[in-house]
């Protein structure tokens, strides 16, 4: 699948790449085609982009969020995932979006709605947990961290 997006120029995604959200994105609901888009020679990339394959204009910054987070382990409803096929602990893939202001030391994360995927059917979805996750958790200072103990 080809896209010209506004962030990347012209892409092209192999079909085993898109990840479909049923219901989309909280907010956006007719975006449901995605792509995961980070430089692989730089595997260690924190910050990655979700590329909506629909809206070649859209892609949401993300993060895994046990690169920062390690005991981060939400609750879900095994009922909100049965469209996403059997879950295996294996193929389970969490995102969280990322907010960038234009005062960038006031990234923040939402660890209150993460993306779940299903790696082995590529299908997820964005939802809203019980937990007390906070909607936008600052990790600006988070960030410079990792990365200056990654240049050590």
């Amino acid at each position: 699948m080809k896209a010209n997006t506004r962030l990347f120029g012209e892409i092209d995604i192999a079909d085993e790449k898109i990840i479909t959200l049923e219901s989309g994105m909280i907010g956006f609901p007719e975006l449901q085609k995605f792509t995961l888009i980070y430089d692989e020679e730089k595997n260690d990339s924190l910050i990655r982009w979700f590329q909506s394959m629909d809206d070649p204009q859209v892609a949401f910054p993300v993060i895994e969020p046990s690169r920062l987070f390690p005991s981060y382990s939400p609750t879900v409803d095994n009922s909100m995932l049965e469209s996403l096929g059997e879950m295996k602990d294996e193929s389970v893939y969490l995102l969280n979006t990322i907010t960038v202001p234009k005062d960038i030391e006031k990234m923040a994360v939402n660890l209150k709605a993460p993306i779940i995927i299903n790696t082995d059917t590529r299908k997820g979805c964005q939802l809203i947990v019980e937990d007390d996750y906070p909607v936008k958790r600052p990790i600006y200072r988070l960030l410079k961290e990792k990365k200056e103990k990654a240049g050590e």
